[in-house]
């Protein structure tokens, strides 16, 4: 018998072979079980030391070719597809290494994704760990994504709080819920993720998606916890593709894409739909230190973005809160010209142009699952005392008008490569 390779031996001969390898799992519509996509899962060469996806992604962590592994499975995943002439109409949900959803393929690789995006109706799937400990940069790159007609799928919901306030932002066409919310049994944390993520498939049309269905009784909690499709043993475990899949309406519905900007600002998305009020900057002060407050005090992890105009706003006082505030929030970024890229402990620091119509505003938005309210503001430019400087304002706890100003904010900010 020949002796097997080290692992990092066995993963540099695989790549060079192209012998990383896809195993697909189908996923099915709940309602009549009818298989409407497959999720590609990646494998090692068959009897390597490196055949178990977490071997080899650990391997390729320690070795330093995790991005070359991740171009490698994105492309098995795609050309096994091909190969099996999977329909226009079957959606192929791939998982994706967040900090290269956007990038350009290889050259070695970028045949195969061309392809696959004229043929495929691909789903690219990324974590909710992801969009939590980098969501700022991700945003734009799930714009990208969506921009060559991919859809997105979060995976995980319910494993890390933080990701329930990000998850408007990223608007996903498809939330997986945690096989944990499946499998074990209900809890207030179970009612606290589904109440969240029905809310958010209510408001987009998103669809849920049950990971985990192994039994009857886990198909009936899908049920009961909303999901419309669902992904398990008891449908299927991962093998080959089938070579006969029937053509229909596509059983995964992409959202409309909706572009991001840096055009608008929080003071026009929200005075587009709501009057104007005028005040002077105490009154302002109090009721945006309300808004952190709230952010404080809500049991739930929150986004957290204030425009400052300028800089010497961003106070030694605002900035001590803002760092505490950043201690249990998913995110939270100040804007201002003139901002360092990290203003107080844990905040995302965004800089400003003077010809940007932002630095006229001063404006707090909070978005949590369960709460949302914004302060959009435009300086009316006294020249008096600071306390005396009026401005023109709204306030707004509609979640789509707080999403829209958040995201308009979210936008600015230079993502870290």
């Amino acid at each position: 018998m020949r002796p097997s390779l080290p692992p990092a031996a066995s993963l540099a001969q695989a790549l060079a072979a192209g012998s990383i390898r896809s195993v697909y799992q189908p996923i099915v519509r709940l309602a009549d079980c009818r298989v409407v996509a497959h999720e590609a899962l990646a494998r090692g060469p068959r009897g390597s030391s490196i055949e178990r996806p977490d071997l080899l992604f650990a391997v390729a962590q320690e070795v330093g070719l995790f991005e070359e592994l991740e171009w490698a499975c994105r492309s098995a995943a795609m050309q096994g597809a091909l190969d099996a002439g999977l329909p226009a109409d079957h959606a192929l949900f791939v998982n994706v290494e967040p900090s290269l959803l956007g990038r350009p393929a290889p050259i070695a690789h970028a045949r195969i994704l061309a392809q696959a995006r004229q043929r495929l109706r691909l789903v690219f799937e990324i974590t909710e760990r992801a969009i939590d400990h980098r969501p700022a940069d991700l945003l734009p790159e799930i714009d990208e994504a969506r921009a060559h007609l991919a859809g997105i799928a979060l995976d995980d919901v319910g494993a890390h709080p933080a990701s329930l306030a990000l998850m408007p932002l990223v608007r996903p066409d498809v939330i997986k819920l945690d096989l944990r919310l499946i499998q074990d049994a209900p809890t207030p944390h179970t009612a606290h993720v589904v109440n969240a993520v029905l809310a958010e498939a209510e408001r987009t049309g998103a669809a849920i998606l049950a990971e985990g269905i192994e039994t009857e009784r886990h198909l009936e909690r899908a049920l009961a916890l909303g999901a419309t499709l669902g992904q398990g043993w008891l449908f299927g475990r991962p093998g080959p593709l089938p070579r006969l899949l029937p053509w229909g309406e596509p059983g995964v519905p992409f959202l409309p894409h909706v572009q991001r900007g840096s055009a608008t600002t929080p003071y026009d998305v929200v005075t587009a739909s709501l009057p104007v009020r005028r005040g002077r900057r105490d009154m302002l002060l109090a009721i945006s230190m309300h808004f952190e407050h709230q952010a404080r005090s809500m049991g739930d992890v929150p986004v957290v973005l204030g425009a400052f105009q300028t800089a010497d706003r961003f106070t030694h006082r605002t900035a001590a809160r803002y760092a505490a505030l950043a201690e249990r929030s998913a995110l939270v970024a100040a804007f201002a010209h003139g901002l360092s890229d990290e203003p107080a402990p844990g905040v995302r620091g965004a800089r400003i142009e003077r010809t940007d119509r932002l630095i006229d505003e001063w404006s707090v938005v909070v978005l949590g699952p369960h709460f949302a309210g914004a302060l959009a503001a435009r300086d009316l430019g006294d020249s008096g005392p600071e306390a005396e400087r009026r401005f023109d304002f709204a306030i707004t706890h509609d979640r789509s008008l707080v999403t829209a100003a958040a995201a308009s904010l979210v936008a600015r900010i230079v993502p870290r490569r």
